[in-house]
């Protein structure tokens, strides 16, 4: 069996796995197969961002926008990998 695990998380996002020795990166898999299911927030934060690249004051951001996809996107993700740490 394994003699540690470690679960390295940066800004609350899972970022490796490790397994004493034996080392996964399942993030980025499964952040891309959860992208489906964040459509709309995705839509969103890209309609923001045109409308903030067309700002020329720069005052805007689409900070909520961002959050809410990145938000998506780990609560799509979090069941499959915790699931499989049980």
């Amino acid at each position: 069996m394994w003699d540690f695990v470690q679960v390295v998380v940066v800004e609350t996002r899972v970022l490796e796995i490790r397994f004493g020795s034996w080392e996964f990166r399942q993030k980025k898999y499964l952040e891309e197969s959860c992208q489906p299911k964040c459509v709309k927030p995705l839509i969103e934060y890209q309609a923001c961002v045109k409308r903030v690249e067309a700002d020329n004051n720069g005052e805007k951001h689409c900070t909520g926008q961002y959050f809410d996809y990145i938000s998506c996107v780990d609560k799509c993700v979090a069941p499959m990998l915790f699931g499989a740490l049980k």
